[in-house]
């Protein structure tokens, strides 16, 4: 696996537009199946009330939103909302936590009861959390988890402007207990925070530089949500989602690409760009987590005009093998 530098990655991310889509087409389908886009449903299982202080989140506690806080779900809740994703085509579900840290508790159990619960449904099960200990990465691995999501967000230098009350290094050590308990890692970022492109580089670079490299790396575009410090925040251009899309395809050519948040605002000539730029993963459902999502027919009919095909659950590990 190539060593990239920062300067070398911002050379891929200037390129013209068209070059770099073209370059990074051909270095998706070069370990990539053309055309095949795996579709994902991120359920909140744990809503609001977060102590952490991420300025574009509106599920911290200290900001004022909308966001009605909701205790953890049952198992049963879980289990019917994963049935739905799967029937309507989901063969990965996300269950996310407002949590800053899991704690030993019987909410934890609850969670290892969902995770085993969809494992039997053969889906992929993806949790975000908040920070673990190595030994709680462990249970997650044998109750069945395939992925743990913990986003670096941007790069470290631009990390303080956005939290304060979690450091970069806490991110990073989390992500290697994944690594430990033998999870597969799904890490990524935000754009449109106000970030340089050096930063978006930045992110790139300490995500390329990671042994393994994510074999899922998320791009979000920032959803401004009213009540949070990035409430006033434009939405990012397209051609910065295309753009960044692309340089990460380039820069870790096994990992799969999520076009996550953010896709709201986008057309479906925009996602047809991303696509081709190499993304191969999309967030279905009304909701990603708390901020609006395209409706799921709308999806399929995009699917079906694009000649996309629901990628299936566990051929993740068959690419990087």
């Amino acid at each position: 696996m190539k060593n990239w530098t920062k300067a070398e990655i911002l050379d891929v991310y200037n390129k013209p537009l068209l070059e770099l889509v073209y370059e990074a087409a051909t270095a998706h389908r070069q370990f990539h199946k053309a055309g095949e886009v795996q579709i994902s449903s991120l359920l909140s299982i744990k809503t609001g009330g977060c102590s952490e202080d991420c300025a574009y989140c509106p599920q911290a506690a200290r900001y004022h939103t909308d966001i009605k806080v909701h205790k953890l779900m049952s198992i049963e809740e879980v289990n019917t909302a994963s049935e739905r994703a799967k029937n309507a085509g989901a063969s990965r579900m996300c269950l996310g936590a407002a949590w800053r840290e899991v704690r030993d508790n019987k909410d934890f159990d609850k969670v290892l009861e969902m995770v085993k619960t969809i494992n039997a449904k053969e889906m992929e099960v993806c949790c975000t959390l908040g920070m673990l200990t190595e030994e709680q990465a462990k249970k997650l691995a044998d109750a069945g988890l395939y992925a743990y999501n913990h986003n670096i967000d941007t790069s470290e230098e631009f990390y303080g402007d956005v939290i304060t009350t979690r450091t970069y290094e806490d991110r990073l050590n989390t992500i290697k207990n994944v690594r430990k308990a033998g999870m597969t890692v799904c890490s990524g970022g935000i754009i449109g925070m106000g970030e340089s492109v050096e930063d978006r580089i930045g992110m790139l670079f300490t995500l390329t530089n990671l042994t393994p490299q994510p074999e899922s790396v998320p791009i979000n575009g920032l959803v401004p949500v009213e009540g949070t410090p990035l409430e006033k925040q434009e939405i990012v251009p397209v051609w910065d989602m295309v753009r960044m899309i692309a340089t990460t395809r380039i820069v870790m050519p096994h990992t799969s690409v999520r076009l996550s948040a953010g896709r709201l605002s986008m057309s479906m000539e925009a996602q047809a760009l991303c696509f081709m730029a190499g993304a191969s993963s999309i967030f279905a459902g009304d909701k990603l987590l708390t901020t609006p999502n395209p409706a799921f027919n709308e999806d399929m009919d995009m699917f079906n005009i694009l000649g996309l095909t629901p990628k299936a659950a566990f051929s993740e590990k068959k690419v990087m093998a």
